[in-house]
């Protein structure tokens, strides 16, 4: 499913006005209908239904809305954040067919609505870039109020004091339980906190003709099941496991041989037709009663990484399909050094995860040498190493970073955390809305490397590869979670769930 930013949004409006001759007042009828139709069916008996409405369209549609639920003799009454002298164009005429309908406007403190009423957040659609002040603050405060006290709250195309690309709050923010988006998602509800934020989100129809909405193709997705599923194919009934690709993992170092393990384990249950572990000898040593489908390629010497074992590692590579190297390894002065010569050397495809970023983080540049395609699969704190930036300044704009990222370096970056994101290095991006707070527990990332070295292994597309396994990891966290909860979900349930997806699907 394709989401908007702003300025696409903006862009389909012109397209819509000027290339179809849809007039803003028929676009603001039909998105005031389908708000008003979702705050009836959350109107208790008796109940109040109150608009806090602005001044520009998104007002608009409040004034249609109340409209629309009067005409069914329900109650609609619109409390006004501005001067109706405020209004124009199609919301002023929106504004003006309120008294015939025998709708009441107020103005003032804005009231405080109770159990059974259902408050529709018309303030500020999604265009904001500073914080709501003065009356839409307060109007934003009487909805929480309301809300504290049983009151629903319907949002109008995004929750107000929400930027709509980003999906954080600019300041005060409206928390809806349900948001009606006007003809388009936008990309502000399907990132965290905004899609909590907006509750239940519908797309409501305005009649968009699908020749209009084809002359805009957005750059950023939510990606849905039958987007991953339509990447795979069930196995010919005559395979064997050379088909499947050769991984090779390094992983795994004094104290993590269990980073190794479940990053081998991810592999395996990701498809892999062999799975090898590098690693310091008395790690892959244990592979061997951890996962006994792996085999080991032991790394002599001791300590970390460096480029005395670059002869060894190069060795492990020969008829390796893809390279997943990170979790677990030993970090030292030569890690980054090495790191870059095996990019170089390497000319199929490679996966960065945990201490293999922290070395890289040194010189991101090293990216460049890199013979083949890169995927980087960094959680906050790692991506604000490779940045440079604060973990905070990043989490205020997960899709802009990773995007930045991977266009600069010419890399596929799958940003870890609440709603994944995966950035290609053309730009486009995806939104993974699967997984849940309890897979905030270590080893997931490990289990996820794994995953995503096996479908590069099976010669998927690296963006591909990396959409449908974060995908597929969050899935299988969700199945995790309803059979364990999410407070005992530990990273080791990963991989039987992932069994149980592809059982699910036939594959």
């Amino acid at each position: 499913m394709r989401v908007y930013s702003a300025a696409e949004v903006r862009e389909l409006d012109r397209i819509a006005s000027a290339d179809f001759d849809l007039p803003v007042e028929r676009l603001m009828e039909a998105a005031g209908a389908a708000v008003a139709e979702a705050a009836a069916g959350r109107l208790g008996p008796g109940g109040r239904c109150l608009v806090y409405a602005g001044a520009g369209n998104n007002g608009g549609d409040g004034f249609v809305a109340a409209r629309r639920l009067r005409e069914r003799g329900l109650s609609a009454e619109v409390w006004l954040a501005l001067p109706p002298e405020k209004l124009a164009g199609a919301a002023k005429a929106a504004f003006e067919r309120l008294g015939a309908a025998g709708v009441t406007v107020g103005r003032g403190a804005p009231p405080v609505l109770a159990k059974g009423d259902v408050a529709i957040d018309a303030l500020l659609g999604t265009g904001l870039s500073r914080p709501p002040s003065g009356p839409f603050a307060d109007a934003i405060e009487a909805m929480a109020s309301g809300r504290a006290r049983g009151a629903a709250v319907i949002a109008v195309d995004v929750p107000s004091g929400l930027d709509a690309d980003r999906g954080v709050p600019l300041g005060a923010c409206v928390r809806a339980d349900a948001t009606v988006t006007l003809a388009v998602r936008k990309r502000g509800l399907c990132l965290e906190p905004g899609a909590s934020l907006a509750g239940e989100v519908a797309v409501a129809d305005l009649g968009l003709p699908p020749a209009a909405l084809a002359r805009l193709r957005p750059r950023a997705e939510l990606l849905e099941e039958r987007d991953v599923r339509a990447l795979f194919s069930p196995r010919p009934r005559d395979a064997h496991k050379g088909l499947f690709g050769h991984l090779l993992v390094v992983a795994g170092g004094p104290g993590k041989a269990g980073a190794a393990a479940l990053c081998a384990r991810g592999a395996l249950r990701g498809g892999a037709g062999l799975v090898t572990l590098a690693s310091r000898p008395e790690v892959a040593l244990s592979l061997w009663t951890l996962v006994p489908e792996a085999m080991a390629a032991p790394l002599p010497g001791e300590g970390p990484l460096s480029l005395a074992d670059l002869p060894a590692l190069r060795a492990a590579l020969e008829g390796k399909s893809a390279l997943a190297i990170g979790p677990g390894i030993p970090r030292g002065p030569e890690t980054a050094s090495l790191l870059g010569a095996l990019l170089e050397g390497f000319g199929g495809p490679a996966l960065l995860d945990a201490d293999a970023l922290n070395a890289l983080a040194e010189d991101p540049t090293l990216l460049r040498r890199a013979a083949g395609p890169v995927v980087l699969t960094p959680h906050p704190g790692e991506m604000a190493r490779l940045c440079g930036e604060p973990v905070a300044e990043l989490q205020a704009d997960r899709l802009g970073v990773a995007e930045r990222f991977a266009r600069e370096h010419g890399v596929v970056v799958v940003l870890k955390g609440a709603r994944t994101v995966v950035a290609a290095p053309d730009g486009e991006l995806s939104i993974v809305p699967t997984g849940n707070p309890g897979m905030a527990t270590g080893g997931t990332g490990d289990t996820l490397t794994g995953l995503v070295g096996a479908l590069l292994a099976q010669r998927m597309e690296p963006r591909d590869a990396a959409r449908a396994g974060a995908y597929l990891h969050g899935l299988a966290g969700d199945l995790a979670a309803r059979r364990h909860g999410e407070r005992g979900l530990v990273a080791s349930d990963l991989g039987e769930a992932l069994g149980e997806v592809w059982a699910a699907w036939r594959l």
